[in-house]
C-alpha cells in the first residue's frame, strides 16, 4: 500500500509542529520519496541525532517490507 506525501508531512508534523517540511514523491510512485525538515529543535544536533529524530516520527510506517514507505531521502538541519 502507497502512503501519500500529506501522511508523511502529517506524521512529522506531529513531533516537529513547528518545522518547514518539504515532500518529494521522486518516482511517482508513492514509495519513493525525498524530506527536507527544517526545525529549530536539530540546533546543537549532529545530523544523526536529528535524522534518527524525524524516523522515529514515522514510526512503523518504513517498517521493512511490511511499511507503506519504502524509500526516503532524508535532509536535515537547523533554520539559518
Amino acid at each position: 500500500m502507497a502512503i501519500e506525501a500529506r501522511q508523511i508531512e502529517e506524521l512529522i508534523r506531529a513531533e516537529f509542529p513547528d518545522a518547514k517540511i518539504t515532500i518529494t514523491d521522486l518516482a511517482g510512485d508513492g514509495n519513493h520519496y525525498a524530506a527536507e525538515v527544517v526545525d529549530e529543535s536539530f540546533r546543537g544536533k549532529n545530523r544523526v541525532q536529528q535524522q534518527r529524530a524525524v524516523y522515529a516520527a514515522l514510526k512503523d510506517k518504513m517498517a521493512g517490507s511490511r511499511g507503506d514507505l519504502h524509500a526516503l531521502a532524508l535532509t536535515t538541519r537547523a533554520p539559518e
